[in-house]
């Protein structure tokens, strides 16, 4: 069920309607990166001292060396920030997503739309969580050792499931409801979050995998009632 609503998912992508809302989608994304790209530049050049001087060396350009070098944290934001910005663009995507799943595949269960400001709030709120589990995975690198990625993506994958099986619940369900359901189909929404962690740990794939996931998470909602 999972695998399925997975490479179902991939073939919506290419649909004309959700194409719109990737392109949307990948734009808003890259446009974020590169804002906060552009923020950690100016900061470092505002702030930091323009030369550094040392014994027997001489005089280095230290502000300069460093506001460039920020931009290795490019590929380090793509990786350690992706999931939360992935949870944070669900209120944006899941809706317009849904509509047009539920259209093609499953025209006789068609949901109705969940207020807009309900699903931005809880996207805020699960990106807040999915931001600490990865600096909480970060931070204990050195101590989890190879068990560091396993927390990063239990961790987030749970998030996600969670999130994303709850919106498409809730076209269908009330809140209450959509919970229970939620919490039924815990492990599979757990194993197709995990599988979106995986893909947001890859590079330029990632920034498609917003939309992927909300289609995805449709498709695992729709099958689940089926069974």
């Amino acid at each position: 069920m999972v695998l399925t609503s997975l490479t179902r998912a991939w073939g919506d992508l290419f649909r004309t309607r959700i194409f719109g809302v990737l392109v949307l989608g990948v734009a808003l994304t890259l446009l974020l990166f590169v804002l906060l790209q552009a923020g950690a530049f100016w900061a470092i050049r505002a702030f930091s001292p323009e030369t550094l001087t040392l014994p027997w060396i001489g005089t280095l350009p230290l502000g300069n060396a460093l506001s460039w070098g920020s931009l290795l944290l490019f590929p380090l934001m793509s990786i350690f920030l992706m999931a939360p910005v992935t949870a944070g663009f669900a209120g944006l995507f899941a809706e317009r997503v849904a509509e047009v799943v539920e259209e093609i595949h499953y025209p006789g269960a068609k949901g109705l739309p969940v207020p807009f400001w309900d699903g931005l709030r809880e996207s805020v709120a699960i990106m807040g969580a999915v931001l600490l589990v990865s600096i909480l995975s970060l931070a204990l690198t050195p101590f989890l050792g190879p068990l560091s990625p396993v927390l990063f993506y239990l961790g987030n994958g749970w998030l996600l499931g969670r999130e994303f099986l709850q919106m498409a619940a809730q076209r269908h369900l009330h809140p209450q409801q959509a919970s229970a359901e939620r919490r039924r189909m815990g492990r599979q929404a757990t194993m197709l979050g995990v599988l979106i962690a995986l893909l947001l740990s890859v590079p330029f794939l990632n920034i498609v995998v917003p939309v992927l996931a909300a289609a995805g998470f449709t498709h695992l909602f729709h099958l689940g009632q089926r069974r």
